[in-house]
Order: C-alpha cells, then structure tokens, then sequence
C-alpha cells in the first residue's frame, strides 16, 4: 500500500493538479470532458492534458474515451484509500501515551 499511496499522493502533488482533483470531485460520478474542465479552471488546454495524465497515472482519475470526448472522473474508491492510509494511524501515540499514564 506504501506505493500506491505514494504514487497516489504524488499525482496530486501541485496547486494546479489539486485544482483539477477539485473541480472533478465537484462534478461526482458523471464527470467532466476535458474542454469543462478547462472553462472551469483557465488551464491552457496542453498543460491540462499533462496533469490529467499525471493524475490517471497516480490511480486518483480515470479516464473514460466515449466516441470522440473523454470523460474525466474523480477516482471516489481510491481517495478515500488514501484519506484511509494518512488518517489510520490517527493519534495512535497519544492514546498509547494516555494507555501508559493510567
């Protein structure tokens, strides 16, 4: 799991790919056309495709091709692996320490 969290974390590790993330979990399961998501976050259309790239290959969007358009899509079941990953060890050292002072 250390992998593809790093991998996962990694793909979102920019202001303008975080920016993407957002505006795709915005739009929910239905997804957004990469031309949306241009007109909703001023990306010029090449560096879009790069960090959508980028983002795919992290595991964190999915691209779907549907005749000429493709459908961008928030990965809900691997961010929240990741949500999950950061947050499992959630202040295990001051219940241990709250454990050991009793």
């Amino acid at each position: 799991m250390w992998e593809a969290a790093a991998a996962g974390f990694s793909a979102m590790g920019s202001e303008a790919r975080l920016k993407v993330l957002k505006t795709l979990v915005r739009a929910g399961e239905s997804g957004l056309t990469v031309g949306e998501i241009q007109n909703r976050t001023d990306i010029a259309p090449s560096t879009l495709a790069h960090h959508l790239r980028f983002l795919s290959a992290g595991g964190v969007v999915e691209q779907e091709k549907i005749g000429r358009s493709t459908i961008n899509r928030a990965n809900f079941d691997e961010l929240r692996k990741l949500a999950q990953f950061i947050l499992s060890e959630c202040c295990a050292d001051e219940i241990g320490k709250a454990a050991n002072d009793g």
